[in-house]
């Protein structure tokens, strides 16, 4: 199980698709785990930056039964977090991790964006100080439907961003994405604004793994790798990170 069935390069991204998502899912665990336990070994602690989302769960169920890695050496972030909601709402990214992720994991520290601050730009201040005071070993991606990497709508995204972390606006796609999903019941209820890590950040990660599975992400997936690498796709950008890799299943590559 793991093996991928098609590997190829586009410009200096890897890419592999895999027949089924559990072989993805795998593979995507062992990777992980090698990385961060090599970090370990290597400088006695790692960093990383984990997803949310639908995606992630799976993968972070396993990441978390496989052992292997000394969880009491590494700290964790996330990438986003609407604005305005508390740590506790049912659609918080805060929350998601601290259910799925921290309390099965027991990092040394997850540092979560407060997307409740009363001053959020000092709060994106906060965190960026807590990214850049140490290197980041891992970064997981997902893959939006509008072809985001974290918030990084089209109309936000900055291939050359000198902030680790700032406030963006959500597009309707992005915004209808998370609607569909289950995570708010209607379009009126979704967050206009949400607190992102930024792509040059994201992408500064010693290695980056991006995951993109199904038919929804057929399209997203095509203009990431055939496309013109630009804003309109922000993950485009990953297509010049040579320590990146986009993992599909064999739906979500139909169209490449």
């Amino acid at each position: 199980m793991g093996s991928p069935d098609k590997v190829f390069t586009v410009d200096l991204l890897a890419v592999r698709v895999y027949a089924e998502a559990a072989d993805l899912y795998g593979d995507a665990v062992r990777e992980t785990q090698a990385q961060l336990a090599s970090a370990i070994e290597i400088k006695g602690a790692a960093a990383a930056i984990l997803a949310t989302g639908n995606t992630q769960i799976d993968f972070l169920k396993q990441l978390a039964e496989l052992g292997g890695v000394d969880w009491s050496k590494v700290t964790l972030f996330h990438m986003d977090e609407y604005l305005g909601i508390a740590g506790d709402h049912p659609a918080s990214f805060r929350r998601y991790m601290k259910e799925r992720v921290e309390a099965l994991l027991k990092p040394q520290a997850f540092h979560y964006l407060q997307g409740d601050s009363d001053e959020p730009i000092r709060e994106c201040e906060r965190y960026e100080a807590l990214l850049r005071a140490q290197p980041i070993d891992l970064c997981m991606l997902g893959l939006g439907e509008n072809g985001h990497l974290a918030f990084n709508d089209p109309h936000v995204a900055n291939f050359e961003d000198k902030r680790a972390v700032k406030i963006v606006s959500l597009d309707e796609t992005c915004r209808h994405q998370q609607v569909k999903q289950g995570h708010f019941p209607d379009i009126q209820n979704m967050p206009q604004y949400a607190l992102t890590i930024t792509i040059p950040t994201l992408l500064s990660a010693e290695k980056v793994l991006c995951m993109a599975l199904d038919e929804r992400k057929q399209s997203p997936v095509k203009r990431l790798l055939r496309g013109p690498i630009s804003h309109d796709c922000p993950a485009t950008a990953l297509r010049r990170c040579e320590n990146a890799t986009l993992l599909l299943d064999a739906a979500a590559a139909a169209n490449v």
